[in-house]
């Protein structure tokens, strides 16, 4: 990527959102890992619409085990693939217990191997919960790192080796929100316009 091109993206960003904050309201690191993985194919406005109840019902992974799935069904119905979803934090809760003592576990293999939580999920935990170098990449991300000429969108795994290589390390936690931000506000998918689109326009 010409750095001419990346060195406006960089600045555009930190001028737009200098320290992005996380959108996902939570308390602790399960009640962020229950946030994220409701979030998948939901809102963030969604599910932090659910989630003050929900972790007042179930506020440790114990708690969770032992609610019966229709009752975090109920609470979470809200939220797309609710009956999927109630069934991963119930699972998944049962596991941090017997496991993992308890405590959602901080390395990518452990976080992985718990139902509904996939790489994506697994390095946005690691990166806002634990600090550790990731790039998660959503669909806002993939579509932009394409649109954007930063990788050529033939996966999700390549936009995200791509933009590793593209962001220095420690700006990966912050790219990866902004650029969050940056296209639900000005680079959609469907009405895009060049106009309020800087970063396109610059790069058109």
């Amino acid at each position: 990527m010409h750095q001419k091109k990346l060195s406006f993206i960089k600045k555009k960003l930190d001028e737009l959102y200098p320290k992005p904050a996380i959108p996902l309201n939570h308390a602790d690191a399960f009640s962020f890992l229950v946030a994220v993985v409701l979030s998948a194919q939901c809102k963030d406005s969604v599910v932090n619409t659910v989630t003050p109840a929900l972790m007042a019902a179930a506020p440790t992974p114990q708690k969770m085990a032992e609610m019966p799935q229709q009752k975090i069904y109920s609470l979470i119905k809200l939220c797309g693939l609710a009956k999927n979803k109630s069934r991963f934090l119930k699972e998944l809760s049962k596991i941090i217990v017997e496991k993992h003592g308890g405590k959602v576990p901080n390395s990518f293999e452990e976080l992985e191997a718990l139902p509904g939580v996939g790489h994506k999920t697994a390095s946005v935990v690691m990166s806002q919960v634990f600090g550790v170098p990731a790039f998660p990449v959503d669909t806002h991300i993939h579509r932009l790192a394409c649109r954007w000429g930063l990788s050529d969108g033939s996966s999700v795994l390549q936009t995200e080796k791509d933009l590793k290589a593209a962001f220095p390390k420690n700006e990966w936690q912050r790219r990866h929100l902004q650029i969050i931000y940056y296209g639900r506000e000005f680079c959609p998918a469907r009405g895009h316009s060049l106009e309020k689109c800087e970063i396109c326009k610059f790069l058109k």
